[in-house]
């Protein structure tokens, strides 16, 4: 008689179980990706020329024009400009973000 007690509690615990997985996974895994998403849309919408810049493979230059049809920029950097897709750009570095 007790097996069957347990069984039945053993069922509900499962599911309880699943329930924390799940709030788990929406408040450390997609809100934070939510949240960063959202940082980089705001990163890309309020470039503009001027700004430096470093790119995802870690060149450093200025924003010389940005073509918002074809999504790409041009950078001036110590070797000349070199012109990348938009999403290339990583983050910025004017001077007011290097203030500490």
């Amino acid at each position: 008689m007790k097996i069957l007690l347990l069984q039945g509690q053993g069922g509900f615990s499962q599911y309880g179980l699943f329930l924390i997985m799940f709030v788990f996974m929406i408040f450390f895994m997609i809100l934070p990706q939510r949240k960063k998403a959202k940082k980089e849309k705001a990163f890309m919408d309020n470039l503009k020329a001027g700004d430096k810049v470093v790119t995802n493979a870690g060149i450093h230059g200025k924003l010389v024009s940005l073509n918002e049809e074809n999504a790409t920029c041009v950078v001036e950097t110590m070797a000349g400009k070199i012109m990348f897709e938009k999403s290339a750009l990583s983050m910025e570095l004017t001077e007011k973000r290097n203030v500490k």
